[in-house]
């Protein structure tokens, strides 16, 4: 090492500075000596070898340069045809020797002196050990047929006439072009398409055999018919074309042996050319093909990238879609890794969707799939999950991949993600709009239990309908529903708004009020223009701001609208500005056509400001009656107010624990939960327990050291339990338990929740089901999987009908994988109104309605819903930004400061002197400042007829019928005998009198009594099959020690109905026991800044007064 090291001595200092600071400058004076590296042996074969074959760019310019001089060879040719004259030879010789003139043959010679050259060089460039592979191919045979021949007149100038098939250059054209366009690709690094170099190949070998046999006929029959170029084109043409005219033949051996020879071969290559041709094309229609860069650049598209494309899928993206009027122009790219289903193969072939629709089979994984998509200039990237998978963990990880490939590879392309798993939300916090299927889902669930139906109100809020549907039925309840399903979420600036302008600077809750009471549209909430966060029901407080972005509910947006005004009753009404009834209230008609609304106005212009006042009619003025309501302040007034902190407890019932909570340990607390179950949830400010309860405590079938209470009943719950029956305690649960712990709740409202992770009948008696309140059932992950995909929800429908039969009075819902399996929810095979339902639903899915299954009476009820119906929510996006987040704000997912929530209040006897919708509208907001956006309607079924009912029918004619017919056989049989005695004159005679004594007597006394014992036996058979089902409960719950006091085996819901008003009009009647959903303003925004002790007392005070005040 020491030697080594004198003999290479270290760098001078001087080299290090002056190379960092001048860089390549300072080698100009120095003496370093540059050494060139070579990839290659620096040997004149390989650098050769390196410009002919291994550079692509140098091989390319050679190959076409070959290419050339095969064409130009064939074009030679062809022009000495033309110059030659065949009739100067006789016999055999014209097609031995043909006239060349000088000039034409030395081009000749000179083409293939340098074809010749070009070959034996690429041949020796090629050469790897054997020489006869080289000298055997056939393209080097027919260089050597070609051009040894012109070389050889050379020398002898004898031969210079001698004819050479020049013409059979074109085949090693075909080949140079083939090598030539592989260079090509390779030069500009783009992959070939397998596709067009078949196509190309299939092109260029059909031209060499006419090319072929055109020059080969014609050369021979120099020397018989002495055709043409033309004629000989001509012949070939009929006769590959099998047509055959007969006008020209061969008439020498040669000629026609040559056309068997060019028919044989084309019949060998040719249907291998176009089998070759047609496999490529069907795995290209299977792959889908490219999307061209030119469509991308001049039209709009989107992406849809999904692992398994359904039938429903696909439709519901594409209805919902296109629903839009300016997205019809847009192109849908469909990228999916398996192979095209039959029945998407179908639908894609319709022409309405052929031109729309491109399916590419590819991966989102793969930088070359996006390509093929045009990913880069796409105007939105939708990545779907599938739901239908076991393992949705790793559906969820398949979806992040997706993501993260799509971004990467196009970092400005909106991303549209749907993700199962809430845990898994903030991998793709990236994107520009997500929804968690889990997330939406238990909120539905939740908030059904507290404001019923809240499923089927988001559900119909985020399709796009134009409210037509069922409008020919003859059921009101149906037209009524299937009107108000119209209504959408649509946004408006309030300076370019005709419903909203004359609102700016005032409050709020007046401009909600006044419009709806003008337009019939609902305005629910508000955006400033210097922030991003939407407030619903922001309150009396907010003031309306020119800038604002206005959130309102309506048939159709405002631009769509046409406003006609209505004078010719304005004088006629004039003078009765204060309403005394429904009939005075304006009646808004709404007429959708074609996509605008016509809106029948009534004059406003002479009212006051502060709106119409609503006095009571004459019949209601009673000592005692209510007082008149108020009307909606422009501005609010601080004194009308109802301020309450709702961090201090509202009433003294409520802030005063009483026995059984102290005893229970009950006492709650207002804050954000400690622990967040998964990162991205939202903080919630809910009820909280003081002190953390142990784990061994929440077991509720088993007592531990802390109580010895095993079932539901004993602990004594005051209100009714909700029931949740899951399969595992996921993350998603939180969801669910949060929106019925929420801040704003009362303390005295707040329901038990039991988890059921297995629900066998002892578990579901000890968990007291017997008095829930509602049992919700969440779809079994373990079953969503299934050969047959609507199979998926065979357990949970199956499940649902048992706990329905067996306990006929508890309200249950549950959530589906499939929509179409909601007709099985509470399912009566011989209920004729469900059998109507039915019909009517297959009527409006043949006229194209997007929710063809709204008219089912679970999904109406709100007992039933498909997560899979919120897929359009994802879709609405694209469109609608805001929807995501007005759906998240009215679900309780997501909590603004200042932003209101989505609630309910039920109308009882005490409430109806208030008679309207309208009048309704005006108490909320003149009193608590809640807006109200629909109506939730219980009816009695008319024409109802009940499984049992039928079926004991049937079963009762059938007996009667029995006896009939065994009463006339046993008097045919009677009669038979006594005829059978004709040798008793007497005992004849006898017989016949009793006979006719018994055919008067028997029929009228068997009718009375058939039809007494019918009737018994109906209601018989009724009350057996409820006892039988009673007795079986009764018997598990005494055997388990429970009382079965409580179960309530002859309580019946069947035979009502329940439906949503989305909007309903202004003159909408309200009925008893209607429950109306209200976004109520966040009562932490209006916490008033003063002392302590002195806001405790104001809160009280004021929350005594709400409740006589506000109590409708």
């Amino acid at each position: 090492m020491a030697d080594l090291d004198s003999e290479v001595p270290p760098l001078p200092p001087r080299y290090r500075f002056r190379d960092l600071l001048l860089g390549d400058q300072g080698w100009q004076s120095d003496d370093r000596v540059q050494v060139e590296f070579y990839m290659n042996e620096n040997t004149f074969k390989e650098r050769l070898k390196l410009f002919f074959i291994k550079n692509q760019r140098s091989s390319l310019r050679i190959r076409l340069f070959n290419f050339s001089l095969k064409l130009l060879s064939c074009f030679l040719y062809i022009i000495r045809v033309l110059l030659d004259d065949p009739t100067q030879g006789l016999g055999w010789s014209p097609i031995i020797w043909v006239n060349r003139s000088l000039p034409l043959w030395g081009l000749q010679v000179s083409v293939a002196l340098i074809s010749l050259f070009e070959t034996l060089l690429l041949s020796y460039l090629s050469y790897k050990g054997n020489i006869w592979e080289q000298i055997l191919r056939i393209p080097f045979l027919l260089e050597i047929i070609n051009a040894v021949p012109f070389i050889i007149t050379i020398f002898w100038p004898v031969l210079r006439n001698l004819f050479i098939p020049v013409f059979l250059n074109c085949w090693l054209a075909k080949h140079a072009l083939e090598n030539m366009i592989n260079d090509l690709h390779r030069a500009i690094q783009r992959t070939q398409s397998a596709m067009f170099n078949q196509v190309l190949i299939l092109i260029s070998t059909l031209l060499c055999l006419i090319f072929t046999c055109i020059c080969g006929i014609q050369h021979l029959e120099r020397a018989g018919n002495r055709l043409t170029l033309f004629d000989s084109l001509y012949f070939c043409i009929v006769t590959f074309s099998t047509v055959g005219f007969g006008d020209v033949t061969p008439k020498i051996w040669p000629s026609k042996l040559l056309v068997v020879i060019m028919i044989c071969v084309a019949l060998v290559v040719l249907p291998i050319q176009f089998e070759q041709l047609a496999y490529l094309w069907m795995e290209r229609q299977k792959s889908g093909g490219n999307y061209s860069r030119h469509r991308a650049q001049t039209e709009k598209h989107v992406v849809l990238c999904v692992s398994s494309l359904k039938i429903d899928l696909l439709m519901d993206f594409l209805n919902e879609f296109y629903a839009h009027p300016r997205l019809q122009d847009y192109y849908v790219v469909i990228l999916c890794p398996t192979e095209m289903d039959a029945q998407v193969r179908r639908v894609l072939q319709i022409p309405m969707w052929s031109q729309r629709v491109i399916y590419l089979q590819g991966s989102a994984l793969k930088d070359q799939d996006l390509l093929r998509a045009k990913m880069d200039d796409a105007e939105a990237c939708f990545i779907l999950s599938s739901r239908c998978e076991v393992d949705r963990t790793a559906a969820d990880h398949q979806t992040i991949l997706r993501a993260w490939a799509v971004k990467d590879f196009a970092p400005n392309c909106p991303l549209y993600v749907q993700i199962l798993k809430p845990e898994n939300k903030f991998h793709i916090k990236f994107a520009d709009h997500v929804v968690c299927e889990e997330e939406f889902k238990y909120a539905m669930l939740a908030l059904n239990c507290i404001c019923p139906a809240t499923s089927t109100l988001i559900t119909l809020l985020v399709h796009t309908s134009r409210g037509q549907d069922s409008q020919q039925s003859s059921e009101q309840w149906q037209k009524m529903y299937g009107r108000c399903s119209g209504n959408e979420v649509y946004h408006i600036n309030l300076e370019e708004s005709t419903f909203f302008a004359e609102y700016e600077g005032k409050s709020f809750t007046y401009a909600s009020f006044h419009a709806h009471k003008k337009f019939g549209v609902c305005l629910i909430g508000v955006r400033k223009e210097d922030n991003k966060n939407i407030l619903l029901n922001p309150g009396p407080r907010y003031i309306m701001s020119s800038t604002d972005i206005c959130f309102y509910i309506n048939i159709t947006k405002e631009e769509n609208s046409a406003f006609k005004k209505q004078e010719k009753h304005r004088k006629k009404h004039e003078s009765k500005l204060s309403y005394h009834g429904a009939s005075r209230l304006p009646v808004h008609s709404i007429i959708a056509s074609m996509g605008t609304v016509a809106i029948d106005l009534q004059d406003t212009g002479c009212r006051t400001s502060s709106g119409p006042t609503l006095t009571l009619p004459s019949e209601g003025g009673k000592e005692g009656r209510r007082p008149s309501i108020a009307p909606v302040l422009e501005v609010a007034d601080s004194s009308s107010l109802q301020t309450c902190d709702l961090l201090s407890d509202q009433s003294e019932d409520e802030t005063t624990p009483s026995d059984d909570e102290v005893s229970a340990g009950l006492e709650y607390a207002k804050g954000y939960p400690p622990y967040s179950p998964y990162i991205g949830s939202s903080p919630t400010f809910c009820h909280l327990l003081h002190e953390k309860v142990p784990f061994c405590c929440l077991r509720l079938d088993k007592g531990c050291q802390h109580n010895y209470y095993e079932d539901a009943k004993a602990y004594g719950f005051k209100n009714k339990l909700i029931i949740v029956a899951a399969e595992t305690a996921g993350n998603g649960l939180y969801n669910f338990i949060v929106p019925l712990r929420a801040y704003y709740r009362p303390k005295k409202e707040l329901n038990p929740i039991v988890l059921l992770l297995d629900n066998p009948l002892d578990d579901l008696l000890r968990c007291g089901v017997t008095f829930a309140a509602n049992m919700v059932v969440v779809d079994k992950e373990s079953t969503m999987s299934a050969e047959e995909d609507y199979m998926a929800d065979a357990k949970t429908i199956v499940n649902v009908q048992t706990l329905f039969r067996l306990f006929s009075s508890l309200s249950i819902i549950t959530e589906l994988t499939h929509p179409a399996n909601m007709r099985f929810m509470q399912f009566r095979a011989k209920d004729c109104y469900s059998l109507a339902l039915s019909k009517l639903e297959k009527k409006e899915r043949e006229k194209g309605s997007n929710l063809a299954f709204m008219f089912r009476l679970p999904f109406a009820a709100g007992r039933v819903f498909s997560i899979s119906m919120l897929d359009t929510l994802l879709y609405q996006s694209f469109v609608k930004d805001y929807m995501i987040s007005i759906t998240r704000l009215l679900l309780g997912l997501d909590t603004t400061p200042g932003s209101g929530f989505l609630c309910s209040m039920k109308i009882t006897e005490e409430d109806l002197w208030i008679r309207t919708y309208a009048r309704l509208y005006q108490k909320l907001c003149s009193s608590t400042g809640d807006i109200p956006i629909g109506v939730y309607r219980t009816e009695s079924q008319k024409l109802t007829t009940s499984e049992s009912q039928i079926s004991i029918s049937v079963e009762e004619w059938e007996d009667t019928k029995d006896t009939k017919e065994q009463t006339s056989y046993r008097s045919n049989h009677r009669n038979s005998t006594s005829s059978d005695q004709s040798d008793h004159p007497l005992l004849r005679r006898k017989s016949m009198q009793w006979a006719r004594r018994l055919s008067r007597r028997v029929p009228r006394h068997s009718g009375k009594t058939a039809e007494k014992i019918s009737q018994q036996r109906m209601n018989l058979y009724r009350r057996s099959e409820r006892q039988e089902l009673a007795e079986l409960v009764k018997n598990r719950m005494k055997h388990l020690g429970l009382s079965p006091a409580g179960y309530d085996e002859m309580n019946d819901h069947q035979n009502t109905l329940s439906y949503i008003l989305i909007n309903p009009s202004p003159d909408t009647r309200l009925e008893l026991n209607d429950i109306v959903y209200l976004i109520r303003p966040d009562p932490l925004a209006y916490v008033p800044n003063t002392a302590p002790s002195q806001k405790d007392s104001f809160c009280n005070t004021v929350g005594q007064d709400t409740r006589e005040e506000t109590q409708l």
